[in-house]
């Protein structure tokens, strides 16, 4: 019965997964947006959501590398930067820095208005589970 549950659910809970990521990322390209040097990060949503699928991780986090049999197999839950790409700059600045702050923003709303619309998805997909389940 869970197996069911978690494969109806899987996909709704990898995508959320990915875009709160996304919205850490460019949360953390707006801060610095003053700071000399710094490159701008995003994620690539589309290919980090079919790896996270092919991967079958739903929700573990990452999967420790091991070079032995004799290794811990288990995951983790931290951040890490895998699957962020820099973002090339339509306009260089003197300080090196590749942050836009307008296009920032766009995504930054974008992906926020995604989120949000992946939260109203899953909602009602557990509300007619839950209303199957019932009858």
């Amino acid at each position: 019965m869970m197996d069911k549950l978690d494969a109806a659910l899987r996909f709704n809970q990898e995508a959320l997964g990915l875009r709160a990521r996304r919205q850490e990322v460019l949360a953390a390209n707006i801060a610095n947006a003053d700071t000399p040097d710094y490159k701008a990060r995003d994620l690539d949503f589309g290919g980090e959501l079919r790896r996270a699928l092919e991967q079958g991780r739903a929700g573990n986090g990452l999967a420790l590398a091991t070079t032995a049999a004799s290794h811990v197999h288990g995951g983790s839950t931290f951040a890490t930067d895998a699957g962020l790409l820099y973002r090339v700059p339509s306009q260089s600045s003197l300080d090196g820095n590749t942050v836009e702050m307008n296009a920032e923003r766009v995504e930054f709303a974008d992906n926020a208005l995604r989120y949000e619309a992946g939260v109203t998805v899953i909602s009602a997909k557990i509300k007619s589970l839950l209303a199957a389940m019932q009858q």
